[in-house]
């Protein structure tokens, strides 16, 4: 739902509109690869996805849960909000396509405690197709003939079965 933004911005920047335009790139996007309707997950922004208003300002209730009836009646098969400490479980990923994560860190910690090598960067809802790493610049090893390309390798697959 949001990228590089601090912590204190994300509610604000979360909308149902927002949440359910997501909803529907990244179920677009799934199903153009997966060759079938893709099965998403949506996370809650706070934890326990809220515990039903004791945690956060409602955003479960008011935005992200609306977000998800409104995908539900365009035919989309989303679920949640899930609590974002547990959505990534074994039997959530076995049964889910792609999960919507409210914020950059609550997606990319489980991504790259799974899949770091593999991680890709994709970016829904533009004219171009743009994937790219997922891990950064690797500044730090630059130059040291000890980066890892698979990363490198799998955007390029990537943008080019998006492309076909």
């Amino acid at each position: 739902m949001t990228v590089h933004v601090g912590y204190r911005y994300v509610p604000g920047l979360l909308t149902r509109e927002r949440v359910l335009d997501t909803i529907e790139l990244t179920a677009a996007a799934m199903a153009r690869l997966r060759g079938r309707k893709a099965r998403l997950t949506v996370c809650g922004l706070n934890p326990h996805a809220g515990e039903h208003g004791l945690f956060g300002d409602g955003e479960e209730e008011r935005i992200i849960g609306p977000a998800i009836a409104d995908a539900l009646a365009k035919g989309i098969d989303a679920h949640g909000p899930l609590p974002p400490d547990t959505a990534f479980l074994p039997k959530y990923r076995q049964g889910t396509d792609a999960f919507i994560c409210m914020y950059h860190d609550q997606g990319l910690i489980p991504l790259k405690a799974l899949a770091f090598e593999e991680a890709v960067n994709v970016t829904l809802g533009l004219p171009i197709i743009r994937t790219s790493v997922d891990h950064g610049t690797a500044f730090d090893i630059a130059w040291r003939g000890v980066a890892d390309a698979s990363s490198f390798v799998k955007a390029v697959e990537l943008a080019a079965k998006l492309a076909s």
